[in-house]
C-alpha cells in the first residue's frame, strides 16, 4: 500500500473561515489517522464574545447582592443564570418535539 502524503492545514483568519473550510474538507487528507496523537483538551476555554446589555438598576443590584452571597463575580452568576435557563429552554423544546 503506497503512502499517504499529509496535507499542511492552512491558517485561517478567523474561527468561522475555519469552520467553513472544515466543513467542505476531508479530514483523512490532513490527519495521519494510522498514527493518532493524544490530546488533553480539558483546560480548552471556549470563545467569548463581549456584548452591551441593558438592565434595570434594581435588577441589577438583585444580581450583585445574589452574586455577593454566593462569593462569585456578579458576570459569572449571569453567565450561570443564562447558562442554566438556556439549557431549560433547549430541553423543553426537545420533549416538545419528541411528543409532537
Amino acid at each position: 500500500m503506497k503512502n499517504k502524503k499529509i496535507k499542511l492545514i492552512p491558517e485561517f483568519k478567523n474561527e468561522d473561515e475555519e469552520r467553513d473550510f472544515w466543513d467542505k474538507t476531508d479530514t483523512t487528507e490532513y490527519f495521519d489517522t494510522k498514527n493518532p496523537i493524544d490530546m488533553n483538551l480539558s483546560q480548552l476555554k471556549p470563545s467569548t464574545e463581549s456584548i452591551s446589555l441593558r438592565l434595570p438598576s434594581y435588577m441589577l443590584r438583585r444580581i450583585k447582592e445574589i452574586a455577593n452571597s454566593r462569593d462569585v463575580p456578579y458576570q459569572s452568576l449571569m453567565k450561570i443564570f443564562l447558562a442554566q435557563q438556556v439549557d431549560k429552554e433547549l430541553h423543553t423544546e426537545r420533549l416538545s418535539k419528541m411528543s409532537s
